[in-house]
């Protein structure tokens, strides 16, 4: 638990994981896209 407190506290790792889930996201995003794509030409 000290762990999770920890990440909460400091401020760099918030940062560092609101951009891990903008990149998941992101990533997300395309992976939805491009199955789209396939299924719609196959």
């Amino acid at each position: 638990m000290e762990l999770f407190s920890m990440l909460f506290k400091d401020p760099v790792a918030i940062y560092s994981l609101v951009g891990l889930l903008i990149l998941f996201g992101i990533c997300g995003y395309y992976v939805y896209y491009f199955a789209k794509k396939i299924h719609e030409n196959g």
